[in-house]
C-alpha cells in the first residue's frame, strides 16, 4: 500500500455548471484546490485523474432510459425533460451535462478502487457527493449519483460491508434509496429534519427494506442545531452504530451547507464544528476499516468564505496531516477571492469557536427536541442492529 492518499481531481471536474445564477458554483471547487495548494495541503496527496464512468456503469444503479434521456438533453440544451427532473430551477439542462455527470461519478469510483486495491490508504472527490441522484430522475442539484456507484463498485469487487455516513444538512435520500434492500450496506445520515428542508424525507422512522431493517439510519436535526448539539447526535449515534455494522470500508459525504452562513439551510455549525466531524471520521476509519476511507464533497453553497476553507481542512485530514485550526489564510487566495467578488476572502480557516459538546452518556433530556431526536433514532434503529438504545 502507498502510505499517500490520494485526491481525484483535474480542471474537467468544474465542468458541472448549471449556470452563473444557480447556488452549486463550480467555483466553489476550483477555490478549494487553489486554497489548499497555497496551502501545501495538495503536496501531500498523490493528484489522479480518472476516466468517466460508462453507460454501462452507470446502468448499475440508473435505468438505462434515464441514462439515454440523460445523453439527449446533453446534446440539445434547450430542451428539458421536468418528468426526470431535467429542465427544472433545481437542475438546468446544460451542453455537456452527461460528460460532465459521468467524469464526477467515475472520479467517484476510481477513490473507491484506489482505497480498495490499497493503491492509497485514503481518497476523496471533492466534486462528489452528489446523492439526491434516483434511479430513475435527477433530484437536488445531482445528475448521477456517485456515491452510489462507488458503492456499488466496492460490493462487486469483494466488499461484504459498506458503512455510508452522510453530513450533509440535506438527506441522502438517493443513497439510501438504492440501497434500502441491501443488508450490507449501512446508510446514516445527519441532516435538518425534513419538516423544514428538502427533500421532506430522512425521518428517523425510514430504517430499510425487507429483509435489510436497520441498514437506514437517520438522524434528524432541529433548525439551529449548531456545534455542540450536532456533535451530540453524531456521536451519540455513529460511533456505536458503525463499530456495531464493522464494515470493510467508510465512505463519506461532507456536504458543508451545515453552516451558519449557508444560504440553503438552517442548520447553525461552524467550520470549528464540521472539521470536528471530519476527525471523527477519520478515527473511526482507523479503528474498524483498516484506513479504509473514501470521501466526497456534496453540498455547500456559500461557496468562496465557507466551501473552500471547510474543504481544505477535509483535504489535509485526508492527506494525513490536519491543519491548525489558528491557521490563516494565504494573502494570495484571499486577494483572488477580492478579485472575484470585490472584497476580500476570510482571515482564518476557522470560525474560532471551541467544539466542546455533552456526551449522550452524561444523561437524556426529554425537554430538548434535539435529544428526543436522538433517542427516536436510536430506538428505531439500535435494537435492529443489536444495540441497547437507552441512554
Amino acid at each position: 500500500m502507498s502510505e499517500r492518499a490520494c485526491v481525484v481531481f483535474d480542471e474537467h471536474l468544474i465542468e458541472y455548471n448549471f449556470g452563473q445564477a444557480h447556488p452549486m458554483a463550480p467555483v466553489r471547487i476550483d477555490l478549494t484546490m487553489d486554497l489548499a495548494r497555497e496551502l501545501g495541503i495538495v503536496e501531500g496527496l498523490d493528484v489522479v485523474g480518472a476516466m468517466p464512468a460508462t453507460d454501462d456503469d452507470l446502468n448499475l444503479i440508473h435505468s438505462a432510459s434515464y441514462i439515454e434521456r440523460v445523453h439527449k438533453l446533453s446534446d440539445h440544451p434547450t430542451y428539458s425533460d421536468p418528468s426526470i427532473g431535467l429542465g427544472t430551477e433545481d437542475n438546468p439542462v446544460f451542453a455537456h451535462m452527461h460528460e460532465a455527470s459521468a467524469l464526477i461519478a467515475g472520479a467517484s469510483v476510481e477513490a473507491a478502487r484506489r482505497v480498495w486495491t490499497g493503491e492509497a490508504p485514503r481518497a476523496i472527490n471533492i466534486s462528489g457527493g452528489l446523492h439526491h441522484a434516483m434511479p430513475g430522475n435527477a433530484s437536488g442539484f445531482c445528475i448521477y449519483n456517485d456515491v452510489a456507484l462507488a458503492i456499488r463498485w466496492l460490493l462487486d469487487n469483494g466488499a461484504q460491508r459498506v458503512a455510508y455516513v452522510d453530513v450533509d444538512a440535506h438527506h441522502g435520500d438517493g443513497v439510501q434509496q438504492m440501497f434500502w434492500n441491501d443488508p450490507r450496506v449501512l446508510t446514516i445520515s445527519i441532516h435538518e429534519g425534513p419538516q423544514s428542508l428538502f427533500p421532506g424525507t430522512g425521518f428517523s422512522t425510514e430504517v430499510g427494506g425487507e429483509g435489510a431493517e436497520g441498514s437506514a439510519v437517520n438522524m434528524p436535526l432541529p433548525p439551529g442545531t449548531s456545534d455542540a448539539g450536532w456533535l451530540r447526535a453524531f456521536h451519540a449515534v455513529v460511533p456505536p452504530l458503525i463499530r456495531e455494522f464493522n464494515p470493510d470500508v467508510l465512505v463519506t459525504q461532507h456536504g458543508c451547507d451545515s453552516h451558519m452562513d449557508d444560504p440553503l439551510t438552517n442548520l447553525m455549525l461552524s467550520i470549528d464544528g464540521q472539521r470536528a466531524s471530519y476527525l471523527a471520521l477519520r478515527d473511526l476509519a482507523e479503528e474498524v476499516c483498516a484506513g479504509k476511507w473514501v470521501a466526497t464533497g456534496g453540498g455547500g453553497y456559500a461557496v468562496m468564505d465557507v466551501v473552500p476553507r471547510a474543504w481544505a481542512h477535509l483535504l489535509a485530514i485526508v492527506s494525513g496531516a490536519p491543519l491548525d485550526p489558528a491557521a490563516l489564510t494565504p494573502e494570495k487566495w484571499r486577494a483572488r477571492v477580492a478579485q472575484l467578488r470585490g472584497m476580500p476572502g476570510p482571515q482564518r480557516m476557522t470560525d474560532g469557536r471551541a467544539v466542546g459538546f455533552r456526551a449522550w452518556e452524561q444523561g437524556y433530556d426529554p425537554a430538548s427536541w434535539l435529544d428526543r431526536s436522538i433517542q427516536a433514532t436510536r430506538i428505531a434503529t439500535f435494537p435492529l442492529n443489536g444495540l441497547d438504545p437507552q441512554p
